[in-house]
């Protein structure tokens, strides 16, 4: 990539669809120099390689020491006494074929600066800064410092005079369907009233399909004031020729300037961007303490010792000195601030991995952002500490003693929490749901701070059924190619102990979820410490927040999405659960707009993924079970009639109607489809419909989002007629087992003979204008028909020999045709309808539902997920102790919380959450189970509740409203008995505990119970 214009989307895919091809391509021609190989260094270095920069040059004329392997993941300890950027650079160059990666030492001159475009520096003293930074501002080479002490982080950028933004937050343009515009000064544009525009004061639109008003059309992007959520006022249009209607307004993004101040002004006259807005008051004061921390080194040589009193009076002094200097003073109070240098001269030699990952994501971004002016940059200070991790108790823990190097790995983080912490880190079992993106960061993490490292019990538990594609490897940075195809979990864990060999870790490939809970069972959660999940979807993380619910565990929840990120920690009987406060389900799109009135590419191309289901997979998997399962018929018969009519009618086109016996008819095949959906279809709507149609109410049918069609003409010299043609043809043929040829040539001959039968559009027949429309008519079935399907598929046997071949929906595989067929099918539709068509790329991220996302994001959450790790394992129980985060890198926004703590409920004026449940030992005395009476008689006597209803799961084990003889049944069973009587399955072996939802005579419509927990042995 460095050399040519060509990106390599296979590896790029999910980084394109956050960044674009225009700023990668100018990424593809950057060159980065980051000096500090460190902790935070080397997070920087990582993140910027993976983004795919044209070279990165590593510099540092240190050597490795112990405390580097705190957190600088690339040495090992054979690299003690190396120089770190050399022991760096191979592991470096490992992450991305594309990009080099250099070393460098020395004096870092202005003759070397000159030749990089962007310059950051980590690990240096603030006159190297002073003076680097001045002449990147003078010669407009971008300039980045970051830096990390303990929990505390810095982060400063200076892009120059005149900096110009092309995309200011990388959101898709807002578009909006217009009702009408009026002839003024100012124009009134009004939106259809389905959803707000979106739009805000300042945004520029262009407009198009404008009827009346055609001279908007051709204007350029024009400036607007919003009046309300469905109005905003333009320019003047009193002298335009008519009022106007329908058509769209989009959002176009216009270019931004910005000036940025260097170094030396910006010491004096600090722009700190917020990075907690609850902790702004004291982002000033770090602003001093960094700048304290290196006068310190200045005059002393080293950084303050820890928790070394002497020292920290030291740093307070330098610190009221620089701050009675400054333009803008803060107001210090003794004790406060004195308390808070003290904080930060403690563990000023502190090198957390955690803190580098945030730190580090975010200087990363900012180096993207310096190389291709996509985004907003941070403008200009940021500082970000984590001050509540330190123990609320710290002078009964730490002091200079427990704090002390003791020459291994993990000094950096000893010198903040203490030795002791550092066991306790040790003895830990936790439990990683996912290997992908963040599971790769959080194994990164987990090794660099000692978790799970005991032989007296600690153990990390990963689990990821999936297997390495190439295109993780942008942001999977445990992976390289030669693990493309191996298992992610196995692979990650591997990596993992390579970075610390003392780490404890067990890999599986299993999914979560109830066919695995023999593996993950009640001992396993029992003896566990925590979960984190590392997951991409809602129903993997709605399940392991139940488990955790259950077995009372903290879950470290974590989600990116491009450069948006969130972290949430859940804790036991302190905060609301991850599923308290679910997010809402895609309802998807209304079937009629789909089926016959898109007015958006998202729909044409989900009518084209409903065909590629349609046409290659669900006749194929009909067909199978028919043919092979000899219970098939009699389940389809117990369908409603209609359900029926369509299966079977799928099995009959299939084996018999549209049955190929050549590749030849495979194309004669697509050929006739293409005239039934694009040109037949779109005729007979018309003659339903005409585009002069008016409602029963006078509007024009064809107006708002109801987009008039044209029939389209088949034309074999059409690149994308004929895109249509080889991609259905060759999938047609796939699912038949018949040998394909795509040769375009070939194929165009045998298009020139086909017949295409004329087709006369027929009055009478039904299409549906809502879904509403369409419901009522369900029911509706051709009896005749149905009972002649019957008949012609009553045997089987007469296809035997016949084998069919289901076609999975894959995105990611070029070679397969499955994106052209959804590219071109869907294009073909919007060109039906006038929608402005999509290229493969946008198609495969609509289609394929392709989460975007960045290696730096994923850096940033797994930083704040391990500081939300760090106060579990010290025991913190106070809610205020937490912070809850969401992450947007683009614009930059940084917003944190404290966890809603878990809603409390009553009964008998006892309090209970969802963290609380009936505990109840299944198992009396003598060893017999208790029945259902005595399960009842247990809570009336223990509760004082009247339980009248009892359930597991879907069953209903006790209901007031059966007859006296059921009740009777039920109430002499044992519990286990009638769980299996209802539900007719037998409990699973491993199972210790059964969960039960009771509700009593009394309770008021909304009063609830805790859960049962049933212990049955």
């Amino acid at each position: 990539m460095s050399d040519t214009h060509t990106i390599d989307e296979g590896l790029y895919s999910r980084q394109l669809y956050v960044l674009g091809h225009e700023a990668m391509t100018k990424m593809a021609h950057s060159d980065v120099l980051i000096s500090g190989m460190r902790g935070l260094g080397v997070e920087i270095a990582k993140n910027v390689a993976l983004g795919g920069v044209r070279s990165v040059v590593i510099h540092d004329d240190q050597n490795a020491e112990w405390q580097d392997l705190s957190s600088q993941f690339f040495l090992k300890e054979g690299d003690i006494g190396k120089n770190r950027a050399l022991a760096s650079q191979m592991h470096l160059s490992e992450l991305n074929n594309y990009v080099h990666v250099l070393t460098q030492s020395g004096e870092l001159s202005e003759d070397l600066l000159s030749k990089f475009d962007v310059v950051v520096l980590t690990n240096s003293s603030l006159d190297e800064q002073l003076r680097i930074g001045s002449f990147c501002h003078s010669n407009n080479i971008m300039f980045i410092v970051a830096d990390t002490k303990g929990l505390i982080g810095q982060l400063f950028c200076d892009f120059g005079e005149e900096f110009i933004v092309y995309d200011s937050d990388g959101e898709q343009p807002i578009s909006a369907m217009v009702l009408n515009i009026t002839k003024g000064s100012p124009g009134i544009v009004t939106c259809l009233d389905e959803h707000s525009h979106g739009f805000q004061n300042g945004d520029y639109v262009t407009f198009s399909e404008v009827k009346g008003m055609t001279e908007l059309n051709q204007c350029s992007p024009m400036e607007i004031k919003v009046l309300d959520i469905y109005s905003f006022s333009i320019c003047d249009t009193s002298g335009f020729s008519d009022i106007g209607t329908g058509g769209y307004v989009t959002e176009v993004k216009m270019p931004k300037k910005y000036s940025f101040k260097p170094l030396e002004e910006a010491l004096k006259e600090p722009n700190i961007i917020p990075s907690d807005f609850g902790k702004i008051e004291r982002h000033q004061c770090l602003h001093i303490a960094f700048q304290a921390l290196h006068q310190f080194v200045k005059e002393n040589g080293r950084l303050p010792g820890p928790r070394n009193e002497t020292d920290a009076r030291k740093l307070f002094t330098i610190a009221k000195a620089i701050n009675a200097d400054a333009l803008v003073p803060v107001e210090m109070d003794d004790s406060f601030h004195e308390d808070l240098f003290s904080k930060v001269a403690y563990m000023a030699v502190g090198d957390l991995i955690p803190m580098n990952a945030v730190i580090g994501g975010i200087a990363a971004q900012e180096v993207m952002k310096a190389c291709t002016g996509k985004f907003t940059p941070l403008r200009q200070w940021l500082y970000f500490d984590a001050l509540e991790c330190l123990p609320l108790e710290t002078n009964d823990i730490l002091n200079e003693e427990t704090c002390a190097p003791r020459g291994c790995r993990y000094d950096g983080q000893i010198a903040v929490f203490g030795a002791d912490f550092q066991k306790k880190l040790g003895k830990q079992k936790y439990f990683l749901v996912g290997a992908g993106a963040i599971g790769c960061e959080l194994l990164k993490n987990f090794a660099m701070i000692g978790l799970a490292t005991k032989e007296d019990g600690g153990c990390i538990t990963v689990t990821d059924m999936d297997s390495i594609e190439r295109s993780n490897l942008n942001r999977q940075f445990l992976f390289r190619d030669r693990d493309v195809s191996k298992p992610k979990s196995d692979t990650a864990a591997i990596a993992a102990k390579q970075m610390n060999p003392h780490i404890h870790i067990v890999a599986h490939q299993n999914r979560v979820g109830e066919e695995t809970e023999h593996i993950y069972n009640d001992e396993f959660f029992t003896e566990l410490d925590g979960v984190a999940n590392a997951l991409d979807n809602v129903e993997a993380r709605m399940y392991m927040d139940g488990r955790c619910v259950f077995y009372g565990k903290p879950l470290l929840e974590s989600g990116t999405l491009g450069t948006k990120g969130n972290t949430q920690v859940i804790l036991p009987f302190l905060t609301e659960s991850y599923g308290t406060n679910r997010d809402p389900t895609d309802m998807g799109f209304p079937m009629c707009t789909l089926k016959h009135f898109p007015n958006a590419i998202e729909h044409t191309l989900q009518w084209a993924r409903d065909e590629f289901e349609g046409l290659f997979k669900q006749p194929a998997v009909c067909v199978e079970q028919y043919l092979r399962d000899n219970n098939f018929k009699e389940r389809i018969l117990q369908q409603s009639d209609l359900q029926t009519l369509n299966t079977l009618e799928t099995i009959y086109n299939t084996l018999v109607t549209d049955r190929p016996t050549y590749w030849a008819d495979c194309v004669r095949w697509a050929r006739n489809h293409f005239q039934i959906l694009y040109q037949n279809n779109i005729r007979q709507l018309l003659h339903n419909f005409p585009p002069d149609h008016v409602t029963s109410s006078g509007v024009q049918f064809w107006s708002g989002p109801k987009r008039c069609p044209k029939p389209l003409d088949f034309d074999a010299n059409n690149i994308l007629h004929l895109d249509y043609i080889v991609t259905t043809a060759k999938l047609f043929a796939e699912t038949y087992g018949i040998q394909w040829d795509t040769d375009r040539a070939s194929i165009i001959n045998i298009l020139s003979e086909v017949k295409v039968s004329k087709f006369t559009p027929r009055s009478g027949v039904k299409i549906h204008v809502d879904d509403k429309e369409m419901q009522d008519d369900a029911e509706s079935v051709d009896e005749d028909r149905l009972q002649e399907l019957k008949t012609k598929l009553s045997d089987a046997s007469v296809f035997q020999g016949i084998h069919m071949h289901p076609i999975d929906f894959e995105k990611d595989d070029d070679t397969n045709y499955h994106m052209g067929f959804i590219t071109a099918a869907s294009n073909l539709r919007a060109e039906n309808y006038s929608i402005p068509p999509a290229d493969r790329h946008k198609s495969k991220l609509i289609a394929g539902k392709i989460i975007p996302a960045i290696a730096t994001t994923t850096a940033v959450v797994s930083g704040l997920v391990c500081l939300h790790l760090y106060n579990i394992v010290q025991g913190q129980k106070t809610i205020k102790r937490f912070r809850n985060g969401f992450i947007n890198l683009a614009i930059p926004l940084f917003a944190f919380s404290e966890p809603l703590a878990a809603k409390s409920n009553l009964y008998h004026d006892i309090e209970w959450t969802v963290w609380d449940s009936f505990k109840v030992q299944g198992r009396k005395p003598n060893g017999d189970e208790m029945t259902l009476q005595e399960f009842l008689d247990h809570f009336k006597r223990e509760h004082k509740l009247d339980v009248s209803i009892v359930t597991h799961g879907n069953a209903l084990l006790l209901a007031p409203f059966w007859v006296e003889e059921k009740q009777r049944q039920h109430l002499t069973q044992r519990m286990t008995e009638l769980v299996r009587s209802v539900t007719k399955n037998e409990i699973p072996s491993h199972v210790k505990v059964l969960k039960f939802e009771i509700d009593c005579s009394t309770d008021d419509a909304d009063m609830g119970r805790p859960p049962v927990h049933y212990w049955i042995s």
